[in-house]
């Protein structure tokens, strides 16, 4: 990881991914996607996010069919 990396946002994240920032929410919430809460905000390194999706992170949180709590 790069010690100048910046930290960045779940807005920063949604952009960077592709996605809607209710999926970046979904995916901390299922404690999948690396994510570290400072004060009220969630704040991310991309390396930690881009290992996490290609080490397979986003197909994890999809429900299987029936799988309803």
């Amino acid at each position: 990881m790069n010690a100048e990396e910046r930290w960045v946002s779940v807005e920063d994240v949604a952009a960077h991914l592709g996605v809607n920032k209710d999926s970046v929410y979904r995916w901390i919430e299922r404690k999948a996607l690396p994510a570290h809460r400072v004060g009220r905000l969630f704040r991310f390194k991309l390396s930690e996010v881009d290992e996490w999706v290609r080490g397979g992170g986003k197909e994890e949180e999809q429900p299987k069919d029936g799988d309803r709590n």
